[in-house]
């Protein structure tokens, strides 16, 4: 497996890096978080991502789409992770479309063609607790002739509190921790006994709990089979987890050049402080661990779009080490700022705070640890 991207995925990547630095520099970030927008998100930016067609990256060209990849729209994630770009891309256009996919006809035509062209936002309710585990779900879906009555609660439903549409993963049978009994059904984010409550996260992104209240949907939209929704689930989470892999290594390695460029400002005991070696040591070590970062991100995001046979480990591996090195290079980046760090005035206090958020989506760096030896045969 060849560790570069192709000349179609540089292209998208530059095209992304372009948009980013002109349209959403971290200024864009703190002005859509200071107007405090309730959808964490400015609109008409979101539409000239529609209009990009990076909506559709994803999406097979029967339903307007492009489908160019996994590595395509991971590219476009990393640049836009450079800069802190708040939208429902990787929701709704990585997991959302992903999962759609698996659905009828039907159900494709209507919400992929409206991912597509409008920008229709998605996003996937399935985690219940505190910690990320895709087969302790509880929300219980029960047959009622055609349609299924939907009962339970939802946590950390990322961009939750906007979306137009919610996939939720539901037990139609079988025990809580059991892979066997699930299903998958899309439904209006406004059905009648659906709660949602936004929440603002410490990065000021959205996420959302949601509450299921006898919430009636029909048997038509339900995506996969019933009860046997676990390999979509697990093959859409490991798709998800490499593309925010790639977010996340994107937010690393800005936050590592804003710390160099800091080292060789800042004055003390008249010297730059980039020339004292322990700084420097501790650098060097950043930038060694950002490269293992690089490649198994890069490897991670291709394994999909060429069919390998290790995507699910090679998923694990990126989201592990990309979140303890993003956790790594956040803490020491805030600490060879000084106090400064901390305060408002910098952008680094920024990327540390967007870290504690991202390497808990879909599974921490313990947990992607403790899968890899899973699968690996430990």
């Amino acid at each position: 497996m060849s560790l570069v991207l192709n000349e179609e995925q540089v292209f998208l990547k530059d095209s992304a890096k372009k948009f980013a630095s002109e349209k959403t520099p971290t200024t864009h970030f703190r002005e859509v978080r200071d107007s405090e927008i309730d959808n964490c998100y400015d609109d008409k930016i979101w539409q000239e991502m529609v209009s990009l067609g990076w909506t559709g990256i994803l999406v097979p060209e029967e339903f307007g789409g492009s489908n160019f990849g996994v590595a395509g729209i991971s590219s476009i994630l990393e640049e836009l992770g450079r800069t802190l770009t708040p939208s429902p891309l990787f929701s709704t256009a990585v997991v959302g479309v992903s999962l759609i996919k698996h659905a009828s006809d039907d159900v494709k035509k209507d919400i992929l063609t409206k991912v597509v062209q409008d920008g229709l936002r998605l996003c996937f309710a399935i985690e219940e607790s505190n910690h990320h585990d895709p087969v302790k779900i509880s929300c219980e879906a029960k047959k009622d002739g055609s349609n299924f009555i939907i009962s339970g609660e939802k946590s950390f439903v990322i961009d939750g509190g906007f979306a137009d549409k919610v996939i939720v993963a539901c037990r139609t049978s079988g025990e809580k921790g059991s892979k066997e009994g699930l299903s998958l059904f899309v439904l209006d984010s406004d059905s009648k006994g659906l709660t949602i409550m936004p929440t603002k996260m410490v990065d000021s992104r959205n996420a959302a709990n949601m509450k299921f209240e006898n919430v009636k949907v029909s048997s038509d939209t339900l995506i996969g089979k019933e009860d046997d929704a676990y390999e979509i689930i697990e093959s859409v989470l490991d798709i998800s987890r490499a593309a925010i892999s790639a977010e996340m290594l994107g937010s690393a390695l800005q936050a590592y050049e804003i710390t160099l460029d800091y080292l060789k400002e800042r004055e003390q005991f008249g010297s730059k402080i980039g020339s004292f070696q322990a700084l420097q040591h501790r650098a060097a070590i950043m930038f060694s661990e950002l490269e293992l970062c690089k490649s198994c991100v890069i490897e991670s995001i291709t394994s999909f779009d060429e069919g390998g046979n290790d995507s699910e480990r090679l998923a694990s591996l990126s989201k592990a080490k990309v979140g303890e090195v993003f956790h790594l290079i956040s803490n020491e980046s805030v600490q060879m700022h000084g106090g400064i760090g901390v305060t408002d005035e910098y952008d680094i206090g920024l990327y540390l705070k967007r870290a504690r958020v991202a390497e808990q989506i879909f599974g921490d760096s313990n947990f992607h640890k403790n899968r890899y030896a899973e699968l690996t045969g430990y």
